[in-house]
């Protein structure tokens, strides 16, 4: 259904009312706090708030495939109901000035540091860590270029082919179209890339897995926007592969729990303080056949 209706932009665009849409009372085009909220910390070293969104998830797979892989990495998880508005309460804007998720506190070093960017977040702790991150140049540099591929592609995805497709208050088939094509263009490239390689970056499992499974995974695997075979995902084989091959690992199983606010209640984690929150979390979706 095409949209046959003439919009004339005005010489000065006003913010006169809600546009309309699934996230139209949370969106505003100023920044800034709009109401007084501490955030609240709890005992680990790492306090992250977010929500169980491609972004959201990027964190707490990482932080979990850390964990299984022996390191110090734990964490407490608070999620933040951004259809509630709370990413604009002044304890997270003090966090991150640009109001998104996720964002994060590290309160190991002499003078706690603030992070907020998926992909910042991502990187900062693979170095801190020392791991899923390549130490040599070229192994480095490749595993950044896919990780800042994934933050620079991903808002076609979701801000464009996902809102006009899913979330937009009607069908419109010119920005469908236009953002179809570029999704479609992208998970070609990544198929591309990898009917070479197990893993984005050819030098195994990597930050660079961890950014991009989330939306291309998650697009291709029928959980994103439910747009599978609109998209033929099927067709883009290795892409296909590589998503399953990542789906199946357990630290990405339990990453994808954390601040879960969809589904049955008690399958929701809107906080994590232990594995054991994940846990049982999981027993309750294993139970009920939703893992």
């Amino acid at each position: 259904m095409s949209d046959t209706s003439e919009y004339v932009p005005p010489k000065v665009w006003t913010w006169d009312q809600p546009n309309g849409g699934e996230f139209a009372s949370t969106n505003r085009p100023v920044a800034g706090a709009t109401h007084d909220k501490d955030l609240p910390r709890g005992k680990h070293r790492f306090q992250l708030h977010s929500l169980a969104t491609p972004n959201g998830q990027k964190v707490t797979i990482l932080l979990e495939e850390l964990l299984a892989a022996g390191f110090a990495a734990e964490y407490d998880a608070y999620a933040i109901r951004i259809g509630k508005g709370e990413q604009f309460g002044s304890g997270f804007v003090a966090l991150n000035p640009n109001s998104k998720i996720p964002a994060m506190m590290d309160y190991g070093p002499k003078q706690p540091i603030r992070l907020f960017e998926s992909g910042s977040i991502l990187l900062y702790l693979a170095e801190t860590f020392g791991a899923f991150l390549p130490g040599d140049a070229a192994g480095r540099a490749e595993t950044l270029n896919w990780l800042f591929w994934q933050m620079g592609s991903a808002p076609y995805v979701g801000g464009g082919f996902g809102h006009f497709f899913a979330y937009a208050p009607s069908k419109m088939q010119y920005p469908i179209d236009r953002f179809a094509m570029e999704t479609k263009r992208q998970l070609d490239v990544l198929d591309r890339q990898l009917a070479t390689r197990d893993y984005i970056a050819g030098t195994g499992y990597s930050i660079a897995d961890i950014a991009i499974f989330p939306w291309y995974g998650g697009l291709v695997l029928g959980r994103s926007y439910n747009a599978a075979e609109f998209l033929d995902a099927a067709s883009y084989a290795n892409v296909m592969r590589w998503a399953r091959q990542i789906d199946a690992r357990e630290p990405v199983k339990r990453g994808r729990c954390v601040n879960a606010l969809s589904g049955p209640e008690d399958e929701q984690l809107a906080e994590r303080h232990a594995a054991a929150d994940i846990d049982r979390v999981l027993a309750k979706r294993k139970a009920s056949g939703t893992v």
